[in-house]
């Protein structure tokens, strides 16, 4: 037992310090190379490993990523944003995805699942590209990311909902898919008023 410790400190240890030494891998890789590093077929309490399997793991990072995503970019638009809904769906935004993220988290620890501390580099890229807007572009731009990401979590949480192994983890998605859909639904007739 104490070998399989030792051997798992030392391969978490390379994949930190690989992690370091690339520079490139973003917040969201490095907690999915920590998840998949831990053993997951063995006593969770006894190895240090995650309760659920890789896919699970998978999903929780993802939805913690795009849900602090949604959060930035809320809060930039409550800022920018000139069209008053728009406004009103980025406060929304803001409330409705920090606290699933706050369920989320507490879920994880719960299963030991490494979250990512900051968003990925792609979703860094596209808020730094939607800060440089302004006024009515920046209102476009907005809600046509809103109305992809929202249909991409949509699609996530559905298949979280039904796929996933873990019962905390199913029930989680089988309750947050509806606050989607209706965020999903709400982007599109923001989206449809602007055209």
């Amino acid at each position: 037992m104490k070998k399989l410790t030792s051997i798992m400190m030392i391969a978490l240890a390379a994949l930190a310090f690989q992690a370091c030494k690339n520079g490139a891998k973003d917040s969201t890789a490095s907690a999915d190379s920590t998840n998949t590093a831990k053993d997951t077929s063995k006593n969770v309490a006894a190895t240090g490993g995650i309760a659920v399997d890789a896919d699970d793991a998978k999903f929780v990072t993802t939805a913690a990523n795009d849900g602090m995503a949604e959060v930035n970019a809320g809060n930039m638009a409550e800022q920018k944003a000139t069209n008053p809904r728009v406004k009103s769906f980025a406060a929304m935004m803001v409330a409705d995805h920090s606290k699933a993220g706050a369920d989320l988290a507490a879920l994880a620890k719960t299963k030991n699942i490494t979250l990512p501390t900051t968003v990925n580099a792609d979703s860094q890229k596209a808020a730094d590209d939607l800060s440089k807007k302004t006024g009515k572009d920046f209102d476009k731009a907005y809600v046509d990311a809103m109305v992809d990401g929202h249909k991409n979590a949509v699609k996530l949480f559905t298949d979280a909902s039904n796929n996933c192994k873990d019962a905390d983890l199913k029930a989680f998605a089988t309750k947050t898919l509806p606050t989607l859909k209706m965020h999903l639904d709400s982007i599109n007739a923001i989206h449809d008023s602007m055209k």
